[in-house]
C-alpha cells in the first residue's frame, strides 16, 4: 500500500475484486489511518478482519496508536505479526521473500518509512542536495494573485503554498538585500575618500540617509510584521521544538504536507554519500569563512581617517599680553570741607560704589551692602565687612585679597582700604 489516501478497506476490495480471490498474503505499507478519528480506526480494523490476511506490515502514515492497535487485532496471523516500523530494507525483504514463496502477483505499492521527515526539508543543499526551494518562483506570482482574490471576495480558498509561502520568501530576502545595502552604505561612510574618488560628493550623505533608513526599516519590520505574524496572531513554537503541528501545516504548508504524504518528497541521500559531500563541504566553508574575515579586516582599514590624512598646520603660540591691562583711574573725589580724604565719606564711600555697587549696593548680595557707613561695617552672611583697627579679620579684605573678584580693586586700592581700617575706619 502506499498511503491509501482512498482507504485501506477500499483498496484491499478494488485489489479483491480485479484478483477474483480474497487470500491475501501480505499487506505492507501506510494505511493513512493514523490521522482518523478512534471511531474511524476501530471501524476500519474490524473491517479488515472480513479479509483472508497472512502477514501485516505497516509504517509511515499508519501512526504508532494506531499500529498498537493493529497488533492487538492480528498478533495471532499464522505467519507473522504486524512489523512496526516497516523500513525501506525490511520491505525490499519482505518482496524477496514473496517472490521466493512463489506468491502469483505482488499487488503492492510500499512506502519507506523516514525516522524524521522534517529532518531531510532542514538539511543544507549543498550537503543534502534538497531542492533550492527558497528561491522565488513563478508560482510565488500564482499564489500572490490567488490570496488578492481570496482577499477580494473572488476566490473561495487562499492559495496552498508549500515549503516555503511567498510571505516568507520575501522576509527572508528582504534580509538580504538589506544586509548588502548595510555593507555598501557603511563602507561609503567608513571610507569616505575613497568613495568619493569613483562617486560625486553627495553620494556620501545619501549613504547615511539610506543606512540609517535602512536600519529603521529592518527595526519595524520585525516588531510590526515578524512579530505579528510569528508570536502575536500565532505563536509558532518550531523555533524550540523544531517541528510544526499537523494543524499548523495543514494551515501554513498545505502542499508540503500532502507531499509528505503521498511520499513523493525526495530520498534522503545513503549516510556514507553525506560524508563524502561534508568532507568536501567544510574545507570550501573554512576558506569561505576565512575570506570574509579577511574581508572584514580590509572593510575596517581600507583608508585612514580623513583627520590623520590632512597635513598639519602651523603651530602658533596663543597671543599673551606682556603686560596686565591696566584699570580705568577714577575721578578723583571732591574735598568737601570738614570731611578727611582717607574716610568714608571722603574717598570709600565712592570707591565702594563704584567697584561693588552693581552687586552689593541696594541689591545686597549674600546679605552685604556698601551703600552705607553703617551696613559695610555690619558686612553680610559670611561675617562683619569690616572691623576697625583688625583688617585681616575684615570679609572686604579677606575676599578681596584673594583676586579674581568681579568688583575686583587694584592693589594700591586695596593698601588704602588696609590703611584706612587699620586707623580706625573713620566715617568723615
Amino acid at each position: 500500500m502506499a498511503i491509501c489516501h482512498s482507504g485501506i478497506i477500499n483498496t484491499l476490495s478494488y485489489i479483491v475484486e480485479k484478483m477474483k480471490r480474497r487470500d491475501i498474503y501480505a499487506v505492507i505499507g501506510g494505511t493513512h489511518l493514523g490521522p482518523v478519528s478512534d471511531d474511524q480506526k476501530s471501524k476500519s480494523i474490524e473491517a479488515l478482519k472480513a479479509f483472508d490476511i497472512e502477514r501485516l506490515g505497516v509504517s509511515h502514515c499508519t501512526g504508532q496508536k494506531t499500529a498498537s492497535l493493529l497488533a492487538a487485532a492480528f498478533g495471532a496471523l499464522k505467519m507473522g505479526a504486524v512489523v512496526v516500523p516497516l523500513s525501506l530494507a525490511e520491505a525490499e525483504e519482505a518482496i524477496k521473500r514473496l517472490l521466493q514463496e512463489g506468491v502469483a502477483a505482488i499487488a503492492i505499492c510500499f512506502l519507506w518509512s523516514f525516522k524524521n521527515p522534517a529532518h531531510e526539508l532542514r538539511a543544507r543543499e549543498i550537503v543534502r542536495r534538497v531542492a533550492p526551494s527558497m528561491l522565488p518562483s513563478v508560482e510565488d506570482l500564482k499564489h500572490l494573485l490567488q490570496d488578492l482574490s481570496f482577499n477580494l471576495g473572488l476566490r473561495r480558498a487562499r492559495s496552498r503554498p508549500g515549503r516555503y509561502s511567498y510571505v516568507e520568501k520575501a522576509e527572508y530576502f528582504a534580509l538580504v538585500w538589506g544586509t548588502l545595502i548595510m555593507i555598501l552604505t557603511g563602507f561609503m561612510m567608513w571610507n569616505p575618500i575613497a568613495s568619493a574618488n569613483l562617486l560625486p560628493g553627495e553620494a556620501i550623505p545619501a549613504a547615511k540617509s539610506a543606512h540609517g533608513n535602512e536600519a529603521l526599516l529592518a527595526v519595524l519590520a520585525i516588531v510590526l510584521w515578524h512579530f505579528y505574524h510569528i508570536h502575536i496572531r500565532h505563536f509558532n513554537r518550531s523555533m524550540f521544538t523544531g517541528v510544526l503541528t499537523r494543524e499548523e501545516m495543514e494551515h501554513e504548508h498545505p502542499a508540503e504536507l500532502e507531499a509528505i504524504e503521498a511520499g513523493t518528497q525526495p530520498l534522503p541521500a545513503p549516510p556514507e554519500v553525506i560524508r563524502k559531500r561534508e568532507r568536501a563541504f567544510l574545507p570550501g566553508a573554512a576558506l569561505l569563512a576565512a575570506a570574509l574575515g579577511f574581508g572584514l579586516l580590509r572593510f575596517v582599514t581600507f583608508e585612514q581617517s580623513a583627520i590623520t590624512t590632512v597635513p598639519p598646520g602651523e603651530v602658533v603660540d596663543p597671543f599673551v599680553p606682556q603686560t596686565p591691562t591696566p584699570a580705568p583711574t577714577l575721578a578723583p573725589i571732591p574735598t568737601v570741607a570738614g570731611v578727611r580724604p582717607a574716610s568714608w565719606r571722603g574717598r570709600f564711600e565712592g570707591l565702594f560704589r563704584d567697584r561693588c555697587g552693581s552687586c552689593h549696593g541696594i541689591t545686597a548680595v549674600s546679605g552685604l551692602s556698601l551703600a552705607e557707613y553703617d551696613s559695610a561695617l555690619a558686612g553680610g552672611n559670611s561675617g562683619p565687612g569690616i572691623v576697625v583697627r583688625d583688617a585681616q579679620a575684615s570679609w572686604l579684605v579677606r575676599i578681596q585679597s584673594q583676586g579674581g573678584h568681579p568688583g575686583q580693586l587694584t592693589s594700591e586700592e586695596l593698601a588704602e582700604v588696609i590703611d584706612w581700617i587699620e586707623a580706625g575706619a573713620p566715617e568723615q
